[in-house]
């Protein structure tokens, strides 16, 4: 579906449990069987493109933002690294690359790692030709969510806040007042 290849992968830090789901989809999405079984079989391992890592004592999965004006992209001297505006995805091309490991260093997310095997860097593609991502499609908890479903979700929310108040719950001023209230 190429319309989810367009939105960006959203983080609900607050749904977040830390199981790593989305490493184990991504790595066995980018292996050369596609199972689970053969991903741990697979020599070299495959390389994850999303990490889950402690971020002030909770979990954050890190994953490639696909910048529109990339680090990445403008330290790459030979263009290996490119932002495609039809798809607003930061693109990796492979024969391009020598290898100088400029845009490892220069992601501000550190989600460029150096490659394994033949490859130079990994990094997310949002497993182009699928439906959704791998790591949205395997988190548990939705933790990982399109940014259609986000903002689709968001809305809902935020209607039923405004049905709550003129069913008589708190007034709708008071809940803009103090910013966001409690969400389910």
């Amino acid at each position: 579906m190429e319309q989810s290849v367009k939105e960006r992968v959203m983080v609900r830090l607050e749904r977040c449990t830390g199981c790593r789901s989305c490493e184990i989809a991504c790595r066995v999405a980018h292996s050369r069987g596609g199972t689970l079984l053969a991903a741990v079989l697979e020599e070299p391992k495959p390389s994850r493109r999303i990490f889950v890592e402690q971020a002030a004592d909770s979990p954050a999965p890190f994953l490639c933002r696909h910048c529109e004006d990339a680090p990445c992209v403008r330290c790459c001297p030979t263009g290996a690294l490119a932002f495609d505006e039809d798809s607003r995805l930061v693109v990796y091309t492979e024969p391009r690359c020598i290898g100088c490991h400029a845009c490892v260093m220069a992601c501000p997310f550190g989600v460029i790692q150096p490659g394994r095997g033949n490859g130079y860097v990994v990094k997310c593609d949002r497993c182009l030709g699928r439906d959704q991502p791998a790591c949205v499609e395997a988190c548990p908890t939705k933790a990982l969510v399109l940014e259609s479903r986000f903002i689709s979700d968001r809305r809902r929310r935020t209607v039923a806040r405004f049905v709550e108040a003129a069913r008589g719950g708190p007034p709708v001023e008071d809940m803009l007042a103090s910013g966001s209230p409690q969400t389910p």
